[in-house]
């Protein structure tokens, strides 16, 4: 049966992102650190975007951050045709990266999404596939 969130992009995992997925489907927020700089990364890969040492190993992310930035698509993508507007956003966690994800749970006006607003990870189904996507945080970071 095709459902919305079957309709939506689905990721597919390469050898580099496979245990950030692994993570996703168990409501973790996985991200990398480097072992030389001490740089956490994110979007996964097999070397340090900051000193290139290839010596990085994986962590689960506390899954709190803040809004960096926004926009509201009001044109429908598909799977998200009964979402529209929602909002694509960067957020910037609380351990350095910042990751493009959505803002879900508040409603995709100026007024409800608040730059620097304290955001904190949720997953969704996408498939067989669960995605991290924001909600507002219950408490405040």
């Amino acid at each position: 049966m095709v459902t919305e969130a079957t309709r939506k992009a689905r990721p597919t995992p390469t050898p580099d992102s496979e245990v950030y997925w692994e993570g996703a489907q168990h409501g973790e927020l996985r991200l990398q650190r480097c072992t030389a700089c001490a740089t956490a990364f994110f979007y996964p890969r097999s070397a340090c975007p900051s000193c290139g040492s290839g010596d990085v190993k994986w962590f689960v992310s506390a899954g709190r951050g803040r809004l960096h930035t926004y926009v509201i698509s009001h044109r429908a993508a598909p799977g998200f045709e009964s979402q529209v507007p929602y909002a694509i956003a960067v957020v910037e966690l609380d351990e350095g990266p910042r990751l493009l994800t959505n803002v879900v749970g508040v409603d995709n006006t100026p007024e409800s999404l608040e730059l620097d607003m304290a955001l904190e990870v949720d997953f969704e189904p996408r498939g067989e596939q669960m995605v991290p996507v924001f909600r507002p945080a219950t408490v405040p970071a």
